[in-house]
């Protein structure tokens, strides 16, 4: 029987988090999901939370028919990366090998979120494929593809304070030949200039 769970969440125990656990409880309940896991940024307040309120069990059984994974999102010195299945200490700051070490030792999962995503403290790619993690995070509400590919292409193209202009070159498939932008008249990808 496949399972669904959401395994990015923070609750009001975050810096970003507005929900109560119990709201993040029923609201993926009302989507339809099995379970969550609790992702706060650098702190497990609501995991020991939850566990005093009976929101979850610390031998990882489910409430209810509802199963809350305990974890942590940590922003380490080379972006963010979730523990999933494990209480860690304080480590914000510290290296994402070491992290990764840590959440191993405790039994946990290392999977980084929205990985690329430089905007959002995404580990980059040089670090990402050193890593011992065990999943990558591939979908956030809050971080679009295309917001990945502006991300991915922000440190390619020269910044202007005048109007850029696109590549107005259109293969067969339809699409612009690049997404490179310039102020300035020049030859694209395609070997067509670009007005």
């Amino acid at each position: 029987m496949p399972f669904n769970f959401d395994l990015h969440t923070h609750s009001f125990f975050s810096g970003d988090g507005v929900s109560s656990p119990e709201d993040l409880i029923a609201g993926a309940k009302a989507k339809g999901l099995h379970g969550i896991a609790m992702t706060d940024h650098n702190t497990c307040d609501a995991v020991t939370y939850m566990l005093e309120k009976g929101l979850m069990r610390i031998d990882g059984q489910p409430v209810e028919g509802f199963l809350v994974l305990p974890g942590v999102e940590v922003t380490t010195a080379d972006g963010h990366l979730l523990c999933i299945g494990a209480e860690l200490p304080f480590m914000k700051g510290k290296p994402a090998r070491e992290v990764c070490e840590v959440i191993h030792q405790r039994g946990g999962l290392a999977i980084p979120p929205h990985p690329y995503d430089l905007f959002r403290a995404g580990i980059r790619f040089s670090v990402l494929e050193t890593l011992p993690i065990d999943a990558i995070e591939v979908f956030n509400a809050a971080t679009t593809l295309r917001r990945y590919s502006r991300a991915s292409s922000t440190s390619r193209r020269t910044r202007s304070t005048t109007p850029s202009r696109r590549c107005r070159a259109r293969p067969a498939n339809g699409r612009a030949c690049c997404s490179r932008r310039s102020s300035a008249r020049r030859t694209c990808r395609s070997g067509s200039t670009r007005e």
